[in-house]
């Protein structure tokens, strides 16, 4: 029984991703930068790669202004590289005009043949503090923008921050079919959980206490129950997956042997997320964990020293990593978005040791969003205007 009514209720398998560092965030000392690990074009890519290789069914492109890759601009790249995996695009609300984001987004698509989802963002660019109530007014409308172009002939807003008339939505019009790429959002605020809930399809979250997490499915299940929606819900954390326990435990000992505490800090600090409500929940872990770091038994809080964000890590042995797992997926878990340090190796030793005992998916099929032949779109096999 799921803590929460969700979507995917009769799901037995999960989509299970990974995460390609395009905003300088790959390590094999956490806080010690390694120019052999950059988010360089290369390095992102082969990440990527390796993922599908694995045979994670998704990978989430993060977006942050740091040293790194364009996500937008890395998808495109790595469209015509890969044709197994999804790719969890971040997108900034506001950072491009609206009905130029469905465009670019259905092209994305198209590129994709529908392996396109998109993590809604909704922080402060660069060079601009913005008040929280219109940052997520600007980033509602952006939903209901794209909502508009996936899904109807014309675009009519009137919004506070856009107002649009009578824009045919044709050239917008993304390869998946009933409502477009699903859309993934993470925030803890009360106007995230509001925005999430009227329009998103996967609430993710950070690692928590297992009570928290519930907790948090619970209040966001309330306020989507009121617009009469369910969701899925998803986990973002760090693996680190050996052959024992006490090899897994020594590796993230190993990991951050090296970590300068006020560095950590800086990292930390230049993250446009760095005071969001949900990196205040990581930090908040961070000082319940025992001395070793652990929250949970399995649990460690010892990444978000040098991390802003996702801040712990499962630890332990193929078999607990993949109980903790379950557990996961019987609260109603139904998407999971892993990482590891450094990125590939961390993604061979999950990928050889947990994915194959896993049941994966991919949700956009799964929510019949990926038609079985090219749709009758204007990029597709459409008729040609």
């Amino acid at each position: 029984m799921t803590v929460v009514p969700v979507t995917s209720a009769d799901l037995d398998a999960a989509e299970v991703s990974w995460f390609s560092a395009l905003c300088s965030d790959d390590y094999q000392f956490l806080g010690v930068p390694d120019g052999a690990l950059r988010s360089s074009w290369e390095h992102c890519r082969d990440i990527l790669l390796e993922a599908e290789n694995q045979g994670f069914r998704n990978i989430l492109c993060p977006s942050s202004y740091q040293v790194g890759q364009d996500t937008l601009s890395f998808v495109a790249g790595c469209a015509p590289l890969t044709d197994k995996i999804n790719m969890l695009a971040a997108v900034r609300c506001g950072e491009m005009q609206p009905i130029m984001l469905a465009r670019t987004i259905a092209t994305l698509d198209h590129m994709l043949k529908g392996r396109l989802t998109i993590n809604i963002i909704s922080s402060d660019f660069p060079g601009e503090v913005a008040e929280s109530a219109y940052r997520y007014q600007r980033s509602r409308e952006v939903v209901e923008i794209l909502r508009q172009a996936w899904t109807q002939d014309e675009i009519n807003y009137d919004g506070q921050v856009y107002q649009f008339s009578g824009v045919p939505t044709g050239p917008a019009t993304p390869y998946q079919q009933n409502g477009g790429p699903l859309m993934y959002f993470g925030g803890y605020s009360p106007a995230a959980i509001e925005l999430c809930a009227q329009h998103c399809d996967v609430y993710l979250m950070w690692p928590e206490p297992k009570e928290n997490i519930k907790a948090r499915m619970t209040a966001v299940n309330e306020r989507a129950a009121e617009y009469g929606r369910t969701l899925d819900y998803g986990l973002r954390v760090h693996m680190i997956v050996r052959d024992t326990e006490a090899e897994a435990k020594e590796y993230a000992e190993y990991l951050v042997s090296k970590l300068d505490d006020e560095y950590g800090q800086l990292i930390r600090d230049r993250a446009h997320d760095s005071i969001s409500l949900g990196v205040a929940h990581q930090a908040k872990a961070r000082e319940l964990a025992d001395k070793f770091g652990y929250v949970e038994p399995h649990l460690w809080t010892g990444v978000g020293r040098a991390r802003s964000g996702c801040g712990a890590a499962l630890v332990g042995s193929a078999d607990q990593v993949l109980s903790e797992i379950e557990e996961y997926k019987k609260m109603g878990i139904r998407a999971f978005i892993f990482s590891g340090y450094p990125h590939i190796d961390e993604c061979k030793h999950f990928g050889e040791k947990v994915l194959p005992q896993l049941k994966t998916c991919s949700l956009p099929h799964e929510y019949g969003r990926v038609p079985a032949e090219t749709p009758a779109t204007p990029l597709g096999v459409g008729e040609r205007v």
